[in-house]
């Protein structure tokens, strides 16, 4: 466990946040965000005003963050992780690229949070979670005279060949987080022959996970496969775009934040790593349209939130799913039997 160590001599601020204190050195660090680029700014832009710490931010998908701080492992240029898919956090945490840490704010957190911190020991944590499904474009779909999909095995109709659009899940936690509900909803020989199936409707892979239900929205693509919540937003925002909760029932992700091992500014990681469990962080999520749920319980969640209780939520295996063994064997398997075929 990494304990805080700041210096009398180094300490600018204390912020206080209801009973949540954060000792904030007079410091800089650099933040890997992996959420949407708007939230991040704002993260960044808060913590800064309330610690004086300056950020310098990198904003890229879990899949593409997980790679670089990989490839930086000797070197670490980062010091903190925040947001994106728990997968990809996990599995660094397994590699040994995160370090562990255990805030005095981790008691706000719902046990789902804390389950994802106590299964990678200690280093991550849950930040917010949200129900994998898809969203479409109500104008198109009726334009194309396709009728409305209500599960998963609705995209393998050939009605909807060249209206899907999903992420690549080599880059997308999303993405990964998708191909790992497949096979835990239908089994790996089935999920696999589903993968394929939708393969051929896929016009194609983004980078970025919520990537294709903006496509949607701009009347680009027509059905995008995504977390809920960002098909949410995208109508909330006044787009045409039903939300879908796939009727065979859904994986699900928890949103993770590490600390990267040997960072150049831990004490300003520690920092922002306090801060961002406080209800009044996980708050400012609704000032740009994220509709996660919070994990800190006394954080505010929009009403337009997609209510995880009212979802068919499978039991989704973090630790397996999250593992780097099982991980690289999926998306191999993946590149090798479903991305090389035609469509």
């Amino acid at each position: 466990m990494m304990k805080r160590t700041f210096l009398a001599t180094s300490i600018a601020a204390v912020v206080l946040s209801g009973t949540s204190t954060v000792a904030v050195a007079k410091d800089k660090m650099t933040l890997y965000c992996s959420a949407e680029e708007n939230w991040c700014q704002l993260m960044l832009n808060s913590f800064e005003e309330a610690t004086g710490i300056d950020v310098s931010m990198t904003r890229k998908s879990s899949g593409e963050t997980f790679a670089q701080i990989k490839a930086e492992a000797t070197n670490p240029k980062g010091d903190v992780w925040w947001g994106g898919t728990g997968d990809p956090h996990l599995q660094a945490a397994e590699e040994g690229l995160t370090a562990a840490y255990v805030s005095e704010n981790r008691s706000e957190l719902a046990d789902w949070a804390i389950s994802q911190a106590t299964s990678a020991g200690d280093k991550t944590i849950g930040i917010y979670s949200g129900a994998l499904g898809y969203g479409y474009n109500t104008e198109l779909l009726a334009a194309n005279g396709l009728s409305e999909p209500s599960c998963w095995k609705d995209l393998l109709k050939p009605e909807y060949k060249g209206h899907v659009q999903m992420a690549n899940p080599n880059s997308s936690g999303t993405a990964y987080t998708t191909l790992a509900t497949i096979v835990q909803l239908f089994g790996e020989d089935e999920g696999f022959e589903f993968m394929k199936g939708l393969h051929a409707n896929i016009n194609q892979y983004t980078k970025s996970g919520s990537a294709p239900i903006k496509s949607a929205a701009r009347g680009e693509n027509t059905i995008g496969i995504v977390f809920m919540h960002d098909a949410v937003k995208q109508a909330v925002a006044g787009f045409p775009i039903k939300v879908v909760a796939p009727c065979e029932g859904t994986g699900y992700e928890i949103g993770s934040m590490s600390i990267i091992k040997d960072g150049r500014n831990p004490e300003s990681a520690q920092a922002f790593y306090d801060w961002a469990l406080t209800a009044e962080a996980q708050t400012l999520a609704l000032q740009v349209n994220a509709f996660q749920v919070p994990a800190n319980t006394g954080a505010e969640t929009s009403p337009s939130a997609p209510d995880l209780a009212s979802i068919k939520l499978i039991d989704y295996d973090f630790s397996k799913y999250g593992s780097s063994a099982e991980r690289k064997r999926l998306l191999k398997k993946w590149d090798d039997e479903v991305s090389v075929l035609p469509q």
